[in-house]
C-alpha cells in the first residue's frame, strides 16, 4: 500500500490551505483507494519548528511530522501565498528536512491566495524548491484564489494534478486519456 503525506501551512482552522489540501487528497484518494494518507498540519508544530530551528534538535511532534513525509511515497505540500511566496512557516519546515529526503519523491504543490495575481508562487517559489530536493513535481500545480471557489476550473484543475500524482505513484506511462485534457482557455474560462 502507499503512503500519502498532506503537509499544509494553513495558518487558521479551517483554513482555504487546508481546504485545497484536502480537495487534493480527495481526489488522489479516488484514484489510489488503497492509499495511506498521513496529514501533517504544520500549524501544529510551528512552535517545534521554531525550537528546532533555533536549537538545531527536533522535538518528538516534529520529528514524527518530518518521519510522516520523508517515509511516504507521495506528497502533496499547499502553503497560503505571502509576500507572492510561499509562507514563512512553509519554507521553515522545509528547512528542516534533510536536501535529500524527498529526491526523486512526487509532490503535487498548490498554494492559496486572495487574488489570482499571485499564482505565479507556484512555479516562482515551490517549483524551484521542490527542485532543489530533487523531488518529481507534477506538471499541473493548483493555485486557489479566494474567486476559485465555487467556480468551475478548480475542481477540474485539481481531479488533472491528482491524476498525475497517482499516474507517478503506480509508475503509470503512456499517453492521458483525452477526458482529463482540459485545454488553457477553457480552464480560464471556467474560473
Amino acid at each position: 500500500m502507499a503512503t500519502l503525506a498532506v503537509v499544509h501551512a494553513g495558518l487558521g482552522s479551517p483554513s482555504s490551505t487546508q481546504l485545497l489540501a484536502t480537495r487534493l487528497t480527495e481526489a488522489t484518494r479516488r484514484r489510489l483507494p488503497d492509499v495511506e494518507v498521513r496529514t501533517v498540519p504544520l500549524r501544529d508544530v510551528a512552535r517545534d519548528i521554531a525550537d528546532n530551528l533555533v536549537t538545531g534538535f527536533p522535538g518528538a511532534r516534529l520529528r514524527a511530522a518530518v518521519d510522516d513525509v520523508v517515509g511516504a511515497d507521495a506528497v502533496i505540500a499547499v502553503t497560503p501565498t505571502f509576500n507572492a511566496s510561499y509562507s514563512g512557516l512553509f519554507k521553515s519546515f522545509v528547512d528542516v528536512l534533510d536536501p535529500d529526503s524527498l529526491a526523486g519523491k512526487p509532490v503535487l504543490i498548490g498554494a492559496t491566495g486572495g487574488t489570482e495575481r499571485h499564482s505565479l508562487v507556484l512555479d516562482h517559489a515551490m517549483r524551484p524548491l521542490f527542485a532543489y530536493l530533487r523531488a518529481v513535481v507534477v506538471p499541473t500545480g493548483v493555485y486557489a484564489a479566494s474567486s476559485d471557489w465555487g467556480a468551475a476550473g478548480l475542481p477540474a484543475r485539481i481531479d488533472r494534478a491528482a491524476g498525475e500524482l497517482a499516474d507517478l505513484v503506480t509508475g503509470r506511462v503512456g499517453p492521458r486519456p483525452a477526458e482529463r485534457f482540459v485545454p488553457f482557455d477553457q480552464l480560464l474560462a471556467g474560473r
